[in-house]
């Protein structure tokens, strides 16, 4: 039991909070490459990150795991981010800060979704089984150079956004 809840129930709640969180965080790094703020969006974005990150703490472990390291950087992102948004309100740097921040942490819940993807799903663990295979590997490197692009082109976006609005 963890919280009240079987573990099976946490699980499926923590598994529910990491979707919402990377399909909220898709619409808003769609929203920073066309221009628009999508306000709504984003507070779900950044609660159900932050949520993601703390709900992974609450399995029972017995030593540190992978994701753990994972959800502290991510913690420590969004401990950025979040001002960025809401306290320095993107202005100057922190508008890039905000960008990088963001979709770095929606970047590390996909990678920790592509995991949990290849340990889970029974096609994808026999294509790589310890996940250090070709198509693990293929995967990840794939995910990573998509957010690399997409940071970028958002930063630029986001560049010139605060230029215009000088």
């Amino acid at each position: 039991m963890i919280l009240g809840l079987t573990t099976s129930t946490y699980t499926f709640v923590h598994v529910l909070i990491s979707l919402a969180g990377i399909g909220a965080g898709l619409i808003v790094l769609f929203g920073m490459l066309t221009g628009k703020r999508l306000d709504g969006w984003t507070a779900i974005f950044l609660i159900t990150t932050v949520l993601t990150s703390l709900t992974g703490f609450g399995f029972p472990i017995d030593h540190l795991l992978p994701s753990h390291k994972v959800g502290i950087i991510s913690l420590v992102v969004l401990a950025v981010v979040i001002p960025a948004r809401y306290v320095f309100h993107l202005a100057g740097i922190w508008s890039r800060i905000y960008v990088v921040g963001s979709t770095l942490a929606l970047y590390l819940n996909v990678f920790v979704a592509v995991v949990q993807a290849f340990l889970k799903v029974p096609a994808l663990k026999a294509l790589a089984p310890t996940q250090k295979e070709p198509p693990f590997l293929v995967a990840q490197l794939a995910v990573l150079l998509l957010f690399v692009g997409l940071t970028i082109l958002a930063a630029k976006r986001s560049h010139m956004e605060t230029a215009r609005a000088a």
